[in-house]
């Protein structure tokens, strides 16, 4: 007990040691800084403009809408061709038929 405790206040006291010695070595740089601050004068660098937080950022266009009929057309049309190529595998099924391209424009 009696050598850990002997140990602990040989620590703390190389620790002190350590923090005054780093504060006065310190304490001379920081002052020589701050005056050689104080002697140079301030230079105001122009920001850009903002863009990420602009205040009117650019809108960006929207895609043309298209009619609902237009769209159920083009769905009617890919059932009707898949609907095809269903009977035709069916019709006579192969490895051929089933691993066939559709024509659809909807299938990529």
């Amino acid at each position: 007990m009696e050598m850990f405790l002997m140990a602990l206040c040989v620590s703390v006291f190389g620790l002190a040691v350590s923090a005054i010695a780093f504060t006065a070595a310190t304490r001379e740089t920081r002052s020589a800084d701050a005056d050689e601050r104080a002697k140079q004068p301030v230079v105001h660098v122009p920001l850009e403009a903002p863009r990420f937080f602009a205040v009117n950022p650019p809108r960006p266009q929207a895609p043309p809408r298209v009619p609902v009929e237009v769209l159920l057309l083009q769905l009617e049309r890919h059932v009707r061709l898949e609907q095809a190529a269903a009977e035709s595998f069916l019709n006579d099924p192969s490895a051929r038929a089933l691993h066939s391209r559709t024509t659809s424009p909807l299938v990529h």
